[in-house]
């Protein structure tokens, strides 16, 4: 139910990814913008101008610390739109950038961010074609925020005819991405030598479309993890997600700080992650090839699509038994991505 006027406040939750940002979306943004691309609420929209398919979105950017082990905000603002535009089967063409910056910025820093951003839409094929800057006062703006957006062609369509057996696939080990910034924060005396899995996803994603006519469905689990994503996948369908705890890649190093910290790796943010579902014919062909690119050389079957419970997301664990992983209604960590 939707909130009533001046009844409701906003809290850090609601920009997690889960089923708060869920809520926020589905009783205040698309009651108000509703029309049948947005209501699709996929990655990217897919328009359709005069026969061409274009894939659009955009994305807002913030994180603490700003550098980090693998990245920093400026290579997190590329990877993250362009692996947006990708996962709808779109080759990424063209972003926009926008800073807003706090008075008072340091320069090299920026400068600094500039590059390196510049240098991701080099190494992910794209051109920075437009933007904006736009300055705060002091305190006002937590240092720097970027906002991108994205343009590319749609060359594959992906079918969503999700059916029972289909497989889930994975490129990767989860939670690297989170983990490297608890790390790089200092917060916690944390001493690990673990980087972020921040990466351009659109190569690895184009050899698996030409491999395969089964690709379902695919996703990125960023904000909210992998348990989001699935649970996005079931939400009010006919049919259900089961996963295998032992094929789920997780490093020990993610995992050791999960367990001092009470973390689920399942809802740790990824920046570099892809999930594909594919009918279970190809399911180890797609594989072989994803292993083969630098970017999937950890890929794992993890799971297929059930008939039941539906809407459900069920995983086996490895002491051998089932529990349910839901939506997360709160914050692990706020501000990761």
């Amino acid at each position: 139910m939707k909130e009533s006027s001046g009844n409701w406040h906003i809290s850090l939750a609601h920009g997690s990814g889960g089923k708060l940002t869920h809520d926020l979306i589905k009783n205040h943004f698309s009651t108000e913008f509703k029309n049948p691309i947005l209501s699709a609420l996929a990655d990217s929209a897919v328009l359709n101008l005069n026969g061409t398919r274009l894939a659009f979105t955009t994305d807002s950017h913030v994180i603490k610390p700003l550098f980090y082990p693998g990245g920093d905000i400026g290579k997190l603002a590329v990877y993250g739109t362009v692996n947006d535009l990708a996962v709808v089967g779109a080759k990424p063409l063209y972003i926009s950038c926008a800073y807003v910056v706090e008075e008072g910025f340091d320069g090299e820093s920026l400068d600094r961010i500039t590059r390196s951003l510049a240098e991701a839409a080099r190494t992910a094929g794209v051109i920075v074609v437009t933007g904006d800057t736009k300055v705060v006062e002091h305190g006002k703006g937590d240092g720097i925020f970027i906002n991108t957006s994205g343009i590319g062609i749609c060359n594959y369509t992906l079918p969503q005819d999700i059916e029972i057996g289909d497989k889930i696939l994975i490129n990767g080990t989860i939670g690297d991405h989170e983990i490297a910034i608890i790390s790089a924060r200092g917060e916690l005396g944390l001493n690990l030598k673990l980087e972020s899995d921040c990466a351009p996803l659109a190569d690895l994603i184009s050899h698996v479309l030409t491999t395969s006519g089964k690709i379902k469905f695919m996703r990125d689990p960023t904000r909210g993890g992998l348990a989001t994503t699935l649970n996005e996948i079931v939400e009010e369908r006919d049919f259900g997600v089961i996963i295998d705890e032992g094929t789920i890649p997780v490093r020990e190093e993610v995992k050791g700080v999960c367990s001092l910290l009470g973390f689920d790796p399942l809802y740790l943010a990824n920046e570099g992650k892809v999930v594909i579902i594919v009918g279970r014919e190809d399911a180890s062909k797609v594989l072989d090839v994803m292993r083969v690119h630098p970017l999937g050389m950890g890929s794992q079957i993890i799971g297929e699509i059930i008939e039941s419970p539906e809407g459900r997301v069920c995983l086996k664990t490895e002491i051998g038994g089932t529990r349910i992983v839901d939506m997360p209604v709160g914050t692990q960590l706020p501000r990761i991505c």
